[in-house]
């Protein structure tokens, strides 16, 4: 049996023999990699992005007041005949959570629970001059705001803790600054329902990318929330939660209800169409993907082929010095897995190359003022799928040619000659 020295030596030369056909065979791996790890790394890092813009605002589950019809009606409990009752109106019930700061204690010292922090809604309307704009003030303790639902990342002007340094501070959304013309440092009156009237100074821009967030939404101290309102320390209207497992958010909100009488939306419910959507891109991205690297597959297989019939003398010189079926098929494997080789640290090289000038090419967008470039998402498992695909790929492409040069006779060769 030839040793592999000289099997290796063989298939170089054949290789090195048809130039032209190897190099081209190795570009169709190389580009058939390069365009799946591009393909995957900006799809995904993509999706991420447009991911992290909901996900890592919303809480895993967001906890308020139950508005709903009163379930034993007054006229109920005189008759007890059927009775006949229509326009149901909710019963009367305060915004704030009853019991709020026991509640937020506990769910603080819960094992299952990263953080939870309280807020208190304002209904305010926003004035400059002449114009009036309705408006949301979000009360928040800011640290917590910003350390659990990263608040700080769509600051685009200012500092998002000075609203914590002094409590007449207010970070504005930036569709309100534009529509006010206003700009840090301004001063901006805002209007209780009540009808009494509070100066506030910007001191910070803050900018989410969604037009009926930043249109509306600005945040200011908690406390000053409370005055606005005309509240004491424990008026909250909401407690924002964030578990350490997300899957646990579907249970937990289930018990926090039954415990506590209050209303628990789990990020599930309340997401449940932007996950289907985010569903969907991954799997047209995979899709999309995986076709490229198939089709790279069938241009390798068609070229291995018409290795095996332009070298169809070389395999009957071949079996007539003494090599077997089995040799001559190890040959054509080799050249194969040599191409898939090179081709695979090609394009390994090749989509590595274009993502990073993809990560560097400025991405400006007034709906996403924090990100500067496209983004690119470098999970090592795009890479090694690809190189182990071109492995594949070509030891499959080569296997089924090397069949048929394995059962070849040189001597049908020789007289087809």
């Amino acid at each position: 049996m030839p040793s592999f020295q000289l099997i290796l030596d063989i298939t170089k030369t054949h290789l090195l023999a048809k130039k032209k056909q190897t190099i081209v065979a190795a570009l169709g791996v190389t580009f058939g990699i390069g365009m799946y790890i591009i393909m995957m790394s900006f799809m995904t890092g993509l999706n991420t992005l447009l991911d992290g813009l909901i996900l890592n605002r919303t809480p895993h589950i967001q906890i308020f007041n139950k508005i709903e019809p009163s379930e034993v009606q007054p006229i109920d409990q005189v008759y007890s005949s059927a009775n006949y009752i229509r326009s149901i109106k909710p019963q009367n019930k305060l915004d704030r959570i009853h019991d709020a700061l026991p509640l937020l204690t506990q769910l603080k010292n819960s094992e299952k629970v990263e953080g939870a922090t309280p807020q208190a809604t304002a209904r305010v309307f926003y004035l400059a001059g002449t114009n009036k704009l309705n408006g949301v003030l979000n009360g928040v303790e800011v640290e917590e705001e910003s350390r659990l639902f990263n608040l700080n990342d769509y600051i685009v002007e200012g500092d998002v803790n000075s609203i914590q340094r002094n409590k007449y501070n207010i970070i504005l959304g930036a569709g309100v600054a534009r529509k006010l013309s206003l700009k840090l440092g301004d001063k901006i009156q805002v209007m209780s329902t009540s009808g009494t009237t509070f100066g506030l100074t910007i001191s910070a821009l803050f900018q989410s990318g969604l037009a009926e967030v930043d249109d509306t939404q600005s945040y200011i101290n908690l406390s000053m929330a409370q005055q606005i309102l005309g509240a004491g320390t424990n008026y909250i209207t909401r407690i924002h939660v964030k578990l350490k497992d997300i899957e646990q958010a579907v249970p937990l909100s289930q018990t926090i209800e039954t415990v506590y009488d209050v209303e628990a939306l789990d990020i599930k419910t309340a997401n449940a169409q932007f996950e289907t959507g985010s569903d969907i891109r991954n799997l047209i991205s995979y899709a999309v993907s995986i076709t490229l690297l198939i089709v790279a597959g069938f241009g390798i297989y068609n070229i291995l082929n018409m290795f095996i019939y332009e070298k169809m003398n070389d395999i009957a010189i071949l079996k007539a010095t003494g090599f077997t079926g089995n040799d001559v098929m190890l040959i054509f494997i080799s050249q194969a897995l040599l191409i898939g080789v090179i081709g695979g640290l090609l394009g390994l090289g090749l989509g590595y190359g274009v993502s990073l000038l993809i990560d560097g090419a400025p991405f400006e967008t007034e709906a996403l003022p924090t990100i500067k470039t496209y983004p690119i998402n470098y999970n090592l498992q795009y890479y090694f799928t690809g190189i182990i695909f071109a492995l594949v790929s070509t030891f499959l492409a080569g296997f089924l040619p090397a069949r048929k040069a394995q059962k070849m006779d040189p001597v049908e060769i020789i007289r087809g000659q």
